[in-house]
């Protein structure tokens, strides 16, 4: 009976975390400080990233109002590739996908490297970063230059300063194929993933660490 109960409990913890509601469009006036560090407790353990205004202004200071907002609290690890990188920022409640997606920031130029452990955003086309973050698993030299879909590079933001160990452990057996879903998971959350990929990690919660230079 304990056993079972465990299971159940295990099951039922990405649903129950969830925390998230649309935000106020004033967020979107709040500015970064030059470094913040950020805690993620994952379903693996937690890590811990350090931001750089001066990296990416624009990329920074949106890292720091979803984090404010809570937006990466109970959001899915669906994509994992062993050695290259960890992909996530899609929220399990359609409107806070919305709400991000129509408010892209602008594209900035490679300051920094994409060297194991550093955080950069996803996108699809230009000015078309909003909340989907990958953490390199390696030296990703070639994600600082290479043109998609008529742009260069992927400019970091972050980087993580203790526990990559976590990151590497998260479930990879799915690889890309979890990322061919996005549009299906930013439309039914949570539930889609459980159905079709149970076995990924997820993060519970991503917390402002006060006072961490």
């Amino acid at each position: 009976m304990k056993r079972i109960l465990y299971l159940w409990m295990m099951f039922l913890i990405p649903v129950a975390l969830t925390a998230q509601k649309v935000p106020d469009s004033a967020i979107l006036k709040v500015k970064a400080p030059s470094t913040f560090m950020v805690k993620f407790t994952t379903t693996k353990g937690s890590f811990t990233i350090e931001a750089f205004r001066s990296w990416s202004p624009e990329g920074v200071d949106r890292l720091y109002q979803l984090i404010q907002s809570g937006f990466y609290d109970n959001n899915s690890l669906f994509r994992v590739q062993s050695a290259y990188v960890v992909q996530f920022g899609i929220s399990d409640l359609p409107e806070v996908n919305r709400f991000w997606d129509k408010r892209p920031i602008p594209d900035e130029p490679v300051i920094e490297h994409n060297l194991k452990g550093t955080l950069s955003y996803a996108r699809d086309g230009a000015n078309s970063r909003t909340s989907q973050l990958f953490i390199n698993k390696k030296d990703n030299f070639k994600l600082d230059t290479v043109t998609y879909n008529g742009l260069k590079g992927f400019p970091p933001v972050a980087r993580i300063v203790e526990g990559f160990e976590v990151v590497d452990s998260f479930y990879g057996a799915y690889g890309f194929e979890p990322a061919n879903h996005q549009d299906s998971i930013m439309q039914q959350g949570n539930a889609y993933v459980r159905k079709h990929f149970p076995e990924l990690d997820y993060i519970i919660s991503a917390k402002l660490i006060p006072g961490a230079k």
